[in-house]
């Protein structure tokens, strides 16, 4: 394994009973990057980041993250926002930093304190009081603190408003280190163009397409948008 290499899935897949969510995926990604994991809804994004998160067990094939599988020590280095939140409604934002901070060694709690001030977010109030943006930003607040070595977004833009996607995309790219990488899954391809490095495309749990986003204007002369659009049929 080269040691610049972050990700590799040799042969993975995934059944679920007798249908495959994840068929065979070879794929090895290195550090530095932003990836975006595109597919339609059921292309296997959401298996794949479950995968490399521990969350599931492959049936076939495997995944190595910094060279382990997933364990006690990839947990450690990899922050990972599900697509659904985890978090309990009666916590205020205060208690959800103290929480991660207990968890994880590598949290800043003075980073999340200064976003959660940035976006006028009180450390006093309760989630169960937040609106549906407001939560996935403290969220993707409590994700970004963390000085990982990996990020896994599972659709961390799925079902906010314009500006709170912006705000999202601005965070998560002012808020790693230039050796980590982030993977985000998402069907909202056009909003996230902007920030990729390189595209995977999922299409019924298969690879169809793993290149760089200039390789792809250059080569095809089309946006990453336009390319998706065009191989999905959307």
């Amino acid at each position: 394994m080269n040691t610049n290499d972050l990700i590799v899935c040799s042969g993975l897949t995934k059944y679920f009973g007798g249908v495959k969510a994840l068929a065979d995926l070879n794929l090895t990604i290195g550090r530095g990057r932003i990836v975006g994991l595109l597919g339609p809804n059921g292309s296997g994004k959401s298996t794949t980041i479950k995968l490399m998160n521990g969350l599931l067990t492959p049936t076939h094939g495997e995944v190595r993250i910094d060279g382990e599988a997933p364990g006690v020590y990839t947990h450690s280095i990899v922050s990972y926002l599900p697509e659904r939140s985890y978090l309990n409604d009666w916590m205020k934002a205060s208690q959800l930093i103290d929480f991660f901070a207990d968890f994880y060694k590598d949290f800043d709690k003075k980073k999340a304190y200064e976003m959660l001030k940035a976006l006028d977010i009180s450390p006093a109030d309760r989630l169960k009081t937040m609106s549906k943006g407001t939560k996935e930003k403290v969220q993707l607040i409590l994700v970004m603190s963390r000085a990982a070595q990996l990020y896994l977004l599972d659709e961390p833009i799925g079902g906010v408003d314009p500006a709170t996607r912006d705000y999202i995309l601005n965070t998560i790219l002012t808020n790693y280190s230039e050796n980590a990488t982030v993977m985000l899954s998402t069907h909202l391809i056009s909003d996230i163009e902007r920030v990729l490095d390189e595209v995977i495309f999922l299409q019924k749990g298969q690879l169809t397409l793993h290149e760089t986003v200039d390789d792809i204007r250059e080569s095809r002369g089309k946006s990453v948008d336009a390319l998706f659009r065009e191989v999905f049929a959307c």
